[in-house]
């Protein structure tokens, strides 16, 4: 690794284990990720095609609980397994559900550490671009093990056209446009743009869809586009 990209990975953990930047952290969504509160409500809604009202759902990076909250007040009778490697944002995230954490289980981890399952849909919003493409195969694969046939996973994260280094950069200025016309601090959305262009695995979006039909998921469909951000819907193989 680079000394650029291990900068780059270094700021994002320090915002996920520092109590400020921890203390701030559900006003950053909305902020960098156009109709993040949308995201959520088509997330429930394609996650609800297949899942009953006993449905379980897990959900991976569920620290600070934005979307654990948002899942879990429009679907009152679903449970959900939370997981996320940050303790501090896990902390925010019981914090965040308040009352409705009684139909949440919190795993301090990754994805080896969830239940075998089968888990009745699946998501991951705004994750799975902090793993590089041959760990995050193999996170995707571990999660379409964990679901029932038929069942929904639902991923939304970084995913840009980068066919050249001016197409990558035009697209991260148009993300930190973003992010300061919406009410982000300059100075730190400077800060950001660097360390995603040094660290974090944004991939193509062609190369993303790869990832999903290499890990088994078939109906694969693209849900969500906006700027810097793309949002799929897969299933797990159906029974013959």
């Amino acid at each position: 690794m680079s000394a650029d990209s291990e900068n780059g990975v270094q700021f994002f953990r320090s915002a996920f284990s520092d109590p400020d930047a921890v203390a701030r952290y559900t006003e950053g969504p909305p902020r960098v990720v156009p109709g993040y509160d949308s995201l959520h409500r088509m997330t429930g809604i394609l996650l609800a095609e297949q899942a009953q009202n006993d449905a379980t759902i897990l959900v991976l990076g569920a620290g600070g609980g934005l979307e654990l909250k948002a899942l879990a007040e429009t679907y009152p009778t679903w449970r959900f397994v939370g997981v996320d490697p940050a303790e501090m944002m896990l902390e925010l995230a019981a914090l965040t559900l308040g009352p409705l954490i009684e139909r949440v289980e919190l795993i301090h981890g990754y994805i080896d550490d969830a239940p075998a399952g089968p888990f009745d849909g699946a998501t991951s919003l705004l994750t799975l671009h902090f793993l590089k493409a041959e760990e995050r195969l193999r996170t995707v694969l571990a999660v379409r093990e964990r679901l029932r046939p038929g069942a929904a996973f639902v991923a939304a994260h970084g995913s840009f056209p980068q066919r050249n280094a001016e197409e990558r950069a035009l697209w991260l200025s148009r993300y930190a446009a973003f992010a300061v016309t919406s009410g982000g601090d300059p100075e730190m959305v400077v800060k950001a743009r660097a360390a995603i262009e040094a660290g974090v695995s944004m991939l193509a979006p062609d190369e993303d869809e790869a990832i999903f039909r290499a890990a088994g998921f078939s109906e694969l469909s693209l849900f969500y586009a906006a700027f810097n951000w793309r949002g799929w819907v897969a299933r797990a193989p159906r029974l013959p």
